[in-house]
């Protein structure tokens, strides 16, 4: 038989020699024969479709695994799967769509306040209403671990998850949570509410150094957010999560600081590969010990508040197991902030309950209607 080099090969599938050592490497595309001396690579003549069949459908996103599937059916069978992972693409770029106006929404409204000419944004008049926050939350050890380092806690104003780990996760996460606690009655400037809150990481930071001693690998994600009366202040670090439930859409609000989320970042993996890479629980980003080192900055940011707004802050007990399609349904159906809760853990343990679950569940509702 006739055998290609890899140059002629490459030349006449039109893919490039590094496509295709890359797609012998991830096992898609192997060579018919390789030069056990010089480690050249050769191509059978009818190995050109396939090549051609895998381009494609890299070019479509489609997962590795998938890629093997429909690689290995024959075409009635290959043409369906194509058309079921096209719906599913669709599905989920309706849902980015749904985030991106979504976005756009809220940074059109963030605009310079004005506070002196009335009929303009910042007009002391168009504040007129009220909002109060209804809360709560939940923890629950899950049904394998044998203990709970989750720390879950609603107040007036504080709302926060913190997701220990190590052999001190719990102190660990106990304390993160702790040094927040003080905003429920500490006064909030309206213009420095962020550097309230960037202070007060700095005693959360320290308190869990103080737990953990000189080792990182004892720590806690932590996940907040402060109620100042008219916006929610952000905090978050690690893979616990904040999501916001409005008008019947659920919107992720923060960004997992993972290994498999900046490959996601990168392009290097797609989401369906990244529920099942094996370092997806690994954090960039936590609270640690190991004082010694220069504490990784979380993400702070100021959102507005809308009545109607419900929010959720979970660890990934939840996040993990629980698709967002369901979390967002569980939320819109449920009446009261503890049926949320309540919905959500049993749903975690459901799925098979694999880590400790927390949620914290708030509503914005228009005081006067109170």
């Amino acid at each position: 038989m006739e055998m290609l080099t890899i140059g002629a090969f490459a030349k006449a599938s039109r893919l490039s020699p590094k496509a295709l050592r890359l797609y012998d490497e991830l096992e898609l595309l192997r060579p018919a024969r390789v030069d056990p001396e010089t480690g050249y690579r050769y191509y059978a003549p009818e190995q050109l479709e396939q090549a051609r069949l895998v381009a494609w459908l890299r070019r479509l996103g489609m997962p590795l695994a998938g890629i093997r599937e429909v690689c290995a059916l024959e075409p009635p069978a290959a043409a369906r799967e194509i058309r079921a992972f096209w719906a599913r693409t669709e599905s989920e770029t309706a849902t980015r769509r749904d985030l991106a106006a979504f976005l756009v929404d809220h940074l059109s409204r963030t605009v310079p306040r004005n506070p002196g000419k009335p009929g303009t944004p910042g007009d002391p008049s168009e504040d007129t209403t009220m909002l109060e926050l209804r809360y709560s939350a939940l923890s629950d050890t899950g049904l394998v671990r044998p203990a709970n380092q989750d720390t879950a806690y609603a107040g007036t104003r504080v709302l926060a998850v913190a997701d220990g780990f190590g052999s001190g996760g719990a102190p660990a996460s106990s304390a993160a949570v702790e040094a927040l606690k003080f905003l429920d009655d500490e006064p909030l400037p309206a213009g420095g509410v962020l550097n309230l809150l960037e202070d007060a990481v700095q005693g959360a930071t320290q308190a869990v150094q103080e737990v953990a001693g000189p080792t990182n690998e004892i720590g806690t994600t932590l996940t907040a957010m402060v109620w100042t009366g008219s916006q929610l202040a952000l905090v978050h670090i690690g893979d616990s999560r904040a999501y916001l439930l409005r008008g019947g859409g659920l919107f992720r609000i923060t960004h997992d600081h993972t290994m498999v989320q900046s490959m996601l970042d990168e392009g290097r993996l797609t989401p369906e590969e990244a529920t099942a890479h094996p370092q997806r629980a690994l954090l960039l980003k936590a609270l640690t010990g190991g004082g010694s080192a220069p504490a990784p900055a979380p993400d702070v940011r100021l959102h507005d508040a809308l009545a109607g707004d419900r929010y959720l802050l979970c660890s990934d007990g939840l996040s993990a197991v629980v698709p967002e399609a369901t979390i967002r349904d569980t939320l819109a159906a449920a009446s009261t902030p503890t049926e949320a809760a309540q919905a959500l853990v049993g749903a975690a343990n459901d799925s098979g309950g694999p880590d400790n679950v927390s949620c914290v569940v708030a509503d914005l509702v228009n005081a006067e209607s109170q």
